[in-house]
């Protein structure tokens, strides 16, 4: 099983859907955990409703501080947007890591979010199968 760790800065929506959606895509596969260098209080609304449209309840997911501990036991460290943030932290410099450049979800109408997940979704699906591969 491949421990995956995807980071950005407030844990409330990119990182939470990869999250999501790499426990059940990659489930037998990945282990997956999110978390952010400054964690929001709570999950993004839109994030909640655009999952549950397909099928996933994010109920149970609250913002996590990101921890050396965390980054120390992953196989893979995946940023979620470094480049795209207009944070002045960058999550995940402490490993080696990939970057997906996923636009972050805050502030942005119902259906740019739903674009974003489902750019989530196929950046996730991709993984599990060259995890598959290994």
């Amino acid at each position: 099983m491949t421990r995956v760790l995807f980071v950005c800065v407030g844990n409330s929506g990119r990182s939470q859907m990869a999250e999501a959606l790499a426990k059940r895509l990659g489930e037998g596969v990945i282990e997956a955990e999110s978390a952010g260098t400054r964690p929001a209080r709570k999950l993004n609304e839109t994030v909640i409703e655009v999952m549950s449209e397909i099928g996933y309840d994010m109920g149970d997911q609250y913002p996590k501080m990101l921890t050396l501990d965390m980054m120390k036991s992953a196989d893979r460290v995946i940023s979620m947007g470094c480049g795209v943030s207009t944070e002045a932290v960058c999550p995940a410099t402490l490993v080696p890591t990939e970057d997906w450049g996923i636009q972050d979800p805050e502030r942005q109408p119902i259906e740019k979010v739903r674009d974003i997940r489902d750019v989530i979704k196929g950046n996730v699906e991709r993984l599990v199968k060259e995890i598959s591969n290994e």
